[in-house]
């Protein structure tokens, strides 16, 4: 996860994921501008371990997060890269782009439903076997409201170590490479709030959520 290496900046003339399009309107009589991006919707678990009182997070080299960086270091790196590919002769160590997440996917298979979409995504990202019918939905919201609007839906499920099917990690054929992190359930706000520590939102929405939720239901040690 740490070896990054020949990097290259290159336009981008299409994409599986992402699709970009301006969309010109009027409103209240103003007419108005505004370039937006159709992303597939989404699924995130906040995975907890019941044999160890620990919640199951993923950790993983995000590119986007890490050209934020590189950007923030080198302002200049954008200017060409719609005209030319634009190498990086000396990159920043990859751990600025890891960040820990929820387990996640995209929904992308209209044959499943949502838990069914969620239970592939815990069992090939962290190894364990849950039942689709297990699964709790927390809650659904708009994500990246300013650009995609897509929505992305939260679900909560809890597994025991005798659940543990496989090891893990994603899918390495599609480049996937995942580390599965355990957090103790009485750390866990500390490393919410931690900002050393780079984390999605739903790191620190499913912690809190399961404090004020599953938590005060928890037989007292």
């Amino acid at each position: 996860m740490e070896a990054i290496e020949e990097l290259v900046i290159q336009p981008c003339a299409s994409s599986l994921y992402l699709r970009p399009f301006r969309l010109c309107y009027r409103q209240n009589g103003t007419k108005k501008v505004w370039d937006c991006m159709r992303t597939h919707d989404s699924v995130s678990i906040l995975i907890f371990n019941t044999s160890r009182q620990c919640f199951v997070v993923v950790k993983q080299f995000r590119p986007a997060v890490y050209m934020c960086e590189v950007e923030r270091h080198c302002p200049q790196v954008f200017q060409n890269q719609d005209k030319e590919n634009c190498h990086l002769e000396d990159p920043l160590p990859a751990v600025v782009g890891v960040t820990y997440e929820l387990c996640a996917g995209i929904v992308d298979k209209p044959d499943l439903s949502l838990e069914e979409v969620a239970r592939e995504e815990i069992l090939e990202e962290c190894g364990y076997c849950v039942p689709a019918t297990d699964l709790r939905k927390i809650t659904s919201y708009r994500s990246g409201v300013g650009v995609t609007g897509s929505r992305h839906t939260l679900f909560y499920a809890e597994i025991t170590d005798q659940m543990k099917t496989g090891k893990g990690g994603g899918q390495p054929e599609e480049g996937e490479l995942i580390e599965v992190v355990e957090i103790p359930l009485e750390d866990s706000m500390k490393f919410a709030f931690d900002e050393s520590l780079p984390k999605t939102p739903g790191v620190i929405f499913g912690f809190v959520w399961f404090q004020n939720n599953i938590a005060p239901k928890l037989p007292k040690k």
